[in-house]
């Protein structure tokens, strides 16, 4: 506790090299460009930048999904959910202006005008080399972007979204040789060209090597399988998980695996789940509530059913933190990761405090847990449940200053729903408490 040094997040350095990679597209792009003319000269040429920086773009579209630990564990699983959010939507945005102004460009060159768009479009996917499948490639990209706009992305069950998702591999596969063979920035700098293959090629070592072989690696040494299933409260299920050596997979308190339970129904479904307890040599636990058809299904899991897991992934752990007292902050099912960091955060008594907020009492899930968690380590332990009318309980600036006079010189770690969090967060920060000790990570992926 003398010590307590907070792990930085790499955020701020990896954003920089990524605005230098752009500006480095830029540069050759304007080195490439001669003297333009006329109107036709400056549409092609626009159309070559975007097209340029959309190809850089996918090559980070696809290292967001490569699970990389340097990713996942110091900035935030959560964090490069988002950055690939909308690394994909500035991608397909540059693809559609790329493809427009190529083929507007190509059209006023070939003397057909504006309306020949369509027409050139098929000419070129036609005659021009690597076309074919560079356009297959743009229409995977824009049916992915279609599924992932918000509101649809909710009408449509997780798996058969996460599982076209994973066509963006196709996608950027068939769309980046063409990039090669018709882009004159790559037929005159040869130097570029090798950039760019040793671009997209450490990124397909990246991909091949921690979504295919770590994963394979990890569950072949601790050969998981399902101990037991313990029901903690009505619609919420444990999950006992046993293995070998289970230590030595590097997990900590407030993290999480993406799990897939092979039984009958479930051997394609992979979703993201926290520990709710601290690892031990030879076992984990989660534990979840029945709020789809996955997690409705892990009541019914069967002991001695084999366990593939991908992880450990998330920044919300004990390097997070920057001060000696520690606010915990659940709500719902969001204890999970809170009751693992509660029982292990280092802390003299009365150094942490959990509050947990749910609906009524009997949804306050491994409440026995957390209490005798809470008199061994003298701990403060608190709940925010509806009145008997309905009326929910006031967590504002004011209601969080009476429980915590000094909550100013608190870290806090929070877990919940998203207007939840957004709640506590506007409270927090109402209170005084610094944004950059305020740790949240959400796991809607």
């Amino acid at each position: 506790m003398r010590r307590i040094r907070p792990r930085r997040s790499p955020a701020v350095p990896l954003l920089l090299a990524v605005w230098a990679g752009a500006a480095a597209v830029v540069w050759l792009w304007w080195m490439d460009t001669p003297s333009i003319a006329d109107n036709n000269g400056r549409i092609l040429n626009a159309g070559r930048i975007t097209g340029l920086l959309a190809g850089y773009l996918m090559a980070l579209v696809v290292l967001q999904m490569a699970r990389v630990p340097a990713l996942e564990r110091r900035v935030g699983s959560d964090r490069v959910a988002r950055w690939h959010a909308m690394t994909g939507r500035y991608t397909i945005c540059l693809v559609l202006a790329h493809l427009f102004l190529t083929m507007w460009g190509y059209a006023l060159q070939s003397g057909k005008g504006f309306g020949g768009i369509v027409q050139q479009t098929i000419d070129s996917v036609n005659t021009l080399p690597d076309m074919g499948k560079a356009a297959i490639g743009t229409g995977l990209l824009v049916l992915i972007g279609f599924i992932s706009v918000g509101w649809l992305r909710r009408l449509i069950p997780y798996d058969t979204w996460y599982h076209v998702h994973l066509l963006t591999y196709a996608a950027v596969f068939l769309t980046f040789w063409h990039q090669l063979s018709t882009g004159n920035d790559f037929a005159v700098e040869p130097v570029a060209k090798t950039v760019w293959y040793g671009l997209y090629g450490s990124v397909t070592a990246l991909v091949l090597w921690y979504r295919i072989l770590s994963p394979i690696r990890l569950n072949l040494k601790h050969r998981m399988r399902v101990q037991a299933v313990i029901e903690e409260t009505p619609g919420i299920v444990s999950v006992l998980i046993s293995g070998r050596k289970l230590h030595r997979m590097g997990a900590e308190a407030g993290q999480f695996f993406r799990w897939r339970f092979l039984a009958p129904g479930m051997r394609f479904s992979s979703h993201p789940y926290s520990l709710s307890a601290a690892p031990r040599p030879n076992m984990l636990r989660i534990t979840v509530k029945a709020i789809g058809d996955h997690s409705a299904a892990l009541r019914d899991l069967e002991p001695g059913t084999r366990v593939w897991a991908e992880g450990p992934y998330g920044a919300l752990t004990a390097g997070k933190r920057s001060r000696g007292k520690v606010l915990l902050v659940a709500g719902g099912v969001g204890i999970t990761p809170m009751r693992a960091l509660f029982e292990t955060l280092p802390g003299a008594s009365g150094d942490l405090t959990l509050l947990y907020r749910a609906n009524t009492t009997q949804d306050l899930a491994l409440w026995d847990e957390l209490a005798a968690i809470s008199k061994e380590r003298g701990a403060r332990l608190m709940y925010a449940v509806n009145s008997p009318d309905g009326e929910r309980p006031d967590i504002s600036a004011e209601s969080l200053r009476r429980k915590l006079p000094d909550i100013d010189h608190h870290d806090v770690f929070m877990c919940g729903p998203p207007g939840f969090a957004q709640q506590v967060y506007d409270a927090l920060r109402g209170a005084g408490v610094p944004a950059r000790r305020i740790h949240h990570e959400s796991f809607e992926m």
